[in-house]
């Protein structure tokens, strides 16, 4: 390993023990790493820079994270509660089931999983601690786990980053990611009914049959959102980019004109929220490409492409093999920084053997998306263990249990290809 790249992980390491914020730490270590090479270190400018000028895709990040912060502000997540209540609410662990459905739901919405635990995830928390009863260890590692389809289901954040690193088709990351994210969720479903029927969980509410269509219209409104977006993206309507933006605007128009509950002083608390969530993100994108300028400039991706090379690893041995290392890294690091840093150089390796980049990326963003659920560093149990003043042991205790299920999904979407590219093959996206 040269002097560069030890600075450059040395760094990196002492800025994740000292839990500084990951886009500091990024820059810290590209920084660390021109020093040290003696580079001019008006390069980190140079790459940040040129890097992002002209990504147009990228204005789609910040105008979902509105969208997201717009429908949790109207009350969307307790509307979609009672609908969920009342379609699943009668099984053994019926609260459970709703968390999950609602956020299925939730997560056609939002593409974030930060962002579907902060809204749906805290409403699901409080009804299964005061209705269900559930202990609060178990009800955060639901929520937790349930949180994770939000970047699965279209739109997706995770998708539009990983479309700007490898080229891959948006629209087609979009439609790849709804099968797995069915899949995901009954994963999560079997899981509790398992456990409710072993602890003797409660049903939830049983709502009489006559009452069942009234509480579905309180949830018809929202769900023409995530129909007008997606259906405008398929049809050619808009791109992608575009879809963003719309989305955005329906959510408001929803709040402002249906529902009556968004105010302009509430909005502007929602922009200020959604401005600084983006910019976090948006840190995260620029401060990972003067890493990725380190990795290039060091040879490491040609360098691992050789070694897989080297080692004749089949299409299915080299997804194996990669997706264990994220399980056993996802542990330690966040789920953006192997998004951003590792991905790229895995790219030539996947091209090279000729790996489908849409089934590749739903693969590795559904690992990512398991990593911030993993202790002792996953993102959304830190989120979950502040917003509902649960202690982290509580969820960790409980939280293992849901990432073997998941796991096995994730091992099903590595061994059967089709179950990723079923729905883009469809639509004409992947021959």
């Amino acid at each position: 390993m040269s002097v560069g790249m030890t600075a450059l992980l040395t760094v990196f390491v002492v800025a994740a023990v000292l839990r500084l914020p990951v886009a500091a730490s990024m820059f810290a270590s590209g920084i660390a790493y021109l020093a040290v090479t003696r580079q001019d270190i008006g390069l980190l400018a140079d790459q940040t820079l040129n890097s992002t000028l002209g990504l147009s895709l990228l204005i789609a990040v910040p105008l979902f994270v509105l969208t997201a912060n717009i429908m949790n502000a109207v009350t969307i997540s307790d509307r979609l509660w009672n609908a969920g209540s009342a379609l699943v609410g009668r099984l053994r662990g019926g609260h459970g089931h709703v968390t999950v459905l609602m956020n299925l739901v939730m997560s056609s919405m939002t593409g974030s999983a930060v962002s579907d635990v902060a809204g749906a995830g805290m409403v699901a928390v409080r009804m299964m601690r005061s209705q269900g009863g559930y202990p609060a260890g178990f009800a955060c590692a639901i929520a937790a786990s349930a949180s994770l389809l939000g970047p699965l289901i279209p739109p997706s954040i995770p998708m539009v980053l990983y479309a700007l690193l490898s080229g891959a088709s948006i629209g087609a990351l979009f439609l790849a990611g709804i099968v797995p994210g069915l899949l995901m969720a009954a994963s999560i479903s079997a899981w509790i009914y398992i456990v409710a029927k072993r602890r003797n969980l409660p049903r939830g509410e049983v709502v009489p049959l006559r009452a069942v269509p009234g509480v579905l219209a309180q949830a018809a409104v929202p769900m023409t959102l995530p129909a007008v977006l997606l259906g405008g993206i398929w049809l050619g309507i808009f791109t992608p980019t575009e879809a963003a933006a719309v989305a955005a605007f329906w959510a408001a128009l929803i709040g402002f004109v249906w529902y009556r509950n968004l105010t302009f002083a509430k909005f502007v608390d929602v922009f200020r929220e959604s401005s600084r969530q983006s910019t976090i993100v948006m840190m995260l994108i620029v401060s990972s490409f003067i890493v990725n300028y380190a990795i290039t400039n060091e040879g490491v991706a040609d360098a691992v492409a050789r070694w897989f090379a080297a080692n004749e690893f089949s299409q299915v041995g080299f997804m194996l093999v990669v997706n264990l290392m994220f399980l056993v890294l996802g542990t330690v690091l966040d789920g953006a920084v192997m998004l951003l840093v590792f991905v790229p150089i895995l790219l030539p390796t996947v091209k090279a053997l000729g790996i489908d980049l849409v089934h590749f990326g739903v693969v590795v963003i559904v690992n990512f998306m398991i990593a911030i659920i993993s202790p002792p560093y996953g993102l959304i149990l830190f989120v979950l263990s502040a917003l509902a003043k649960v202690p982290m042991r509580e969820i960790n205790r409980e939280i293992w249990a849901f990432i073997l299920p998941l796991a096995v999904a994730l091992l099903l979407l590595i061994l059967f290809p089709a179950i990723t590219l079923f729905v883009p093959h469809l639509f004409g996206y992947v021959t």
